[in-house]
């Protein structure tokens, strides 16, 4: 897929692709969800109750979690041309890594708030790098808006650091709009919707993979 602004067509396949990201993602939290209700209906051990409502407990909190984030990374949540605070993401990212020991966060945004391209893009490269971050490690998100002639930039550096990083090379080529359409999946749909939000402002997505660090970066022009 070439790094341009996509047709209609493009669209209605990459918007399907992320559905089924989506799906696939939430099948985990809502099967624990059933799973778990399913056992609390014939349990009648006191103690064994209280697990399942611990586990049914957690398991909704991890659905909400993921649907809240994928509301912003994907969808249309706090509405179009609209600057969002930065804590909102902050918040989202971070219950998104709760429970993993091995993985922490470092987050170094200055500015309080940032166009909504940029916070859907700054989402979706986190997600990306903790993908990438199977056996722990660390990511450090930042980003700042400034001026780059005469015109405002928000610029986005997400960094995921640890032994043995799996990323997929296609979810790069998507990124950089190098995929071909036909070759997308719901893998690199997120990071193709990246390059073509990029196309679309005149900006670009560029990543770097060393043997123990992943750096994605993104050049957003404020429309």
């Amino acid at each position: 897929m070439p790094n341009q602004m996509i047709d209609t067509d493009t669209a209605l396949e990459l918007a399907s692709l992320l559905c089924s990201r989506l799906c696939h993602d939430m099948l985990s939290p809502v099967g624990a969800l059933s799973n778990g209700l399913e056992l609390l209906a014939d349990e009648k051990d006191p103690e064994m109750r209280r697990r399942c409502f611990e586990l049914l407990e957690q398991s909704a909190r991890t659905s909400a979690d993921k649907l809240k984030f994928f509301r912003l990374a994907f969808g249309a949540a706090g509405g179009f041309g609209e600057n969002i605070p930065t804590a909102e993401p902050k918040a989202l990212i971070d219950a998104l890594v709760a429970g993993k020991d091995r993985l922490s966060v470092h987050w170094q945004v200055s500015a309080d708030a940032l166009p909504k391209a940029a916070v859907k893009t700054l989402l979706n490269l986190a997600q990306i790098a903790i993908d990438a971050l199977v056996r722990g490690g660390s990511v450090d998100i930042a980003a700042e808006m400034r001026s780059d002639q005469g015109r405002q930039v928000a610029e986005i550096v997400v960094r995921g650091a640890g032994p043995r990083i799996a990323f997929d090379q296609t979810v790069g080529q998507a990124l950089e709009g190098r995929l071909p359409m036909n070759e997308l999946s719901s893998r690199t749909a997120p990071a193709a919707m990246l390059a073509a939000i990029a196309a679309r402002l005149g900006g670009q997505v560029q990543y770097a993979l060393g043997d123990d660090a992943l750096v994605m970066g993104a050049m957003l022009p404020v429309a």
